[in-house]
């Protein structure tokens, strides 16, 4: 096994943690400044402010993803639960503002690398047809199933 495939999941696990983890905090401790926005931007971001909910389950979701992806703890998890706000910040980015777009992009290769090499992990995941394990299923219900 050569540096470069001994190396790179684990920095690119970390640094994708970094990003959600203290990008997360940062939702709530507002300690970084926060750069202009073009005005689509705002009115999107006002609109999720205005529910009340969204950013604190959205900033929620980042800092508990970022701590699994930065503890090495539950790893396909914390890919799974940050999945869908790399897709919005990489989308926001390509129609809302433009600017950050090259900083989505790095975030969105980092989750599609970590997430390549968890592979393993989400294979039982992506298969189109699966039962049930027999031992997860109460012995009552397959009692009753086979009287």
């Amino acid at each position: 096994m050569n540096a470069i495939s001994r190396f790179a999941p684990p920095a690119a696990r970390i640094l994708l943690g970094l990003v959600f983890f203290v990008f997360g905090l940062n939702g709530f401790l507002q300690f970084l400044p926060t750069p202009p926005a073009p005005e689509r931007a705002m009115t999107f971001l006002g609109a999720l402010a205005a529910t009340g909910y969204m950013f604190p389950l959205i900033k929620s979701v980042e800092v508990v993803g970022g701590a699994l992806l930065l503890s090495n703890r539950f790893v396909p998890l914390a890919l799974a639960i940050v999945a869908p706000n790399v897709v919005n910040i990489v989308l926001f980015h390509a129609v809302l503002a433009p600017a950050g777009l090259p900083v989505a992009l790095f975030v969105l290769a980092l989750e599609i690398f970590t997430a390549w090499s968890y592979r393993a992990a989400f294979a039982p995941m992506l298969r189109a047809r699966t039962a049930p394990n027999a031992s997860s299923v109460a012995p009552t219900a397959v009692a009753h199933a086979v009287s």
